[in-house]
């Protein structure tokens, strides 16, 4: 048998099944006012993307694309778009106003 146990098999599995849109970018600053996040997230309602702020000061930004359902009469020559499921997460320094935070 050609079959190799892999003691790590299925150990990285949540990481898999976030990273297949795990291309989103997404940019930091700070201001005077404000730490200010942006996300590319071309295609995403609102309703489909998550923001939270987690124990430890941690930022999660997360969501999913879903994949283009397909017809019967319709034949596919080529699929680049990312589906799937994203997790970006970013610890906030100390002067961040947690209760203040807010998406758009």
């Amino acid at each position: 048998s050609l079959d190799i146990w892999d003691p790590f098999d299925g150990l990285f599995t949540s990481v898999r099944e976030t990273s297949s849109f795990s291309n989103v970018r997404i940019d930091w600053k700070e201001t005077p006012e404000a730490h200010v996040f942006k996300a590319d997230l071309p295609g995403l309602k609102k309703e489909e993307v998550k923001v939270e702020v987690e124990e430890g000061r941690v930022l999660q930004i997360s969501g999913e694309r879903s994949k283009e359902q397909e017809e019967k009469n319709e034949k596919w020559h080529r699929v680049e778009r990312s589906s799937g499921k994203f997790l970006r997460r970013f610890r906030l320094p100390q002067n961040a106003k947690i209760d203040e935070v807010k998406a758009s």
